[in-house]
């Protein structure tokens, strides 16, 4: 597998990687996803790795604390 990290891939890539991950492919998404995949936009901007998403979103899921939207709680 090739390298995920935001220095090794194009936007149009980490948008690829985030899509096939979530399993949204063209023409069969009803919407259902959107949420989830908006949690990556920071990836595809290439602002945050995946890991710090997901350390992030787990770290909020674990402790039950609300966090204001676009903060995240240091680990």
């Amino acid at each position: 597998m090739n390298s995920i990290l935001i220095k090794d891939t194009t936007r149009e890539e980490r948008e690829k990687i985030v899509a096939d991950s979530l399993g949204i492919t063209s023409g069969s998404c009803d919407g259902c996803m959107s949420g989830l995949a908006e949690m990556y936009q920071d990836y595809i901007d290439g602002k945050k790795e995946i890991r710090e998403i997901n350390m992030a979103f787990q770290a909020h899921y674990e402790s039950g604390e609300d966090v204001p939207e676009g903060k995240m709680r240091p680990c």
